[in-house]
């Protein structure tokens, strides 16, 4: 639950005023921790919360959002 809401904060903080990111990026989160609700095998369980963890970092090191402040401005 902890890892699930990181992600979503990074997600807000990411993808800030722009509303297709935030919902695209909100129903994938939603969608893969659901998909994996039922999981019980440790191991595997693991593997997805480093997986997860992985993607938080990647988000918020590695995306970039640009603004148009001029027709030859970014």
């Amino acid at each position: 639950l902890k890892l699930f809401k990181l992600l979503h904060r990074t997600r807000q903080e990411v993808f800030k005023n722009d509303t297709r990111a935030l919902e695209a990026a909100r129903q994938k989160i939603n969608e893969e921790f659901r998909n994996n609700r039922d999981e019980t095998s440790e191991e595997k369980i693991n593997e997805l919360l480093k997986i997860a963890s992985d993607v938080e970092v990647i988000l918020r090191t590695s995306v970039i959002q640009a603004v148009h402040t001029d027709s030859d401005k970014i």
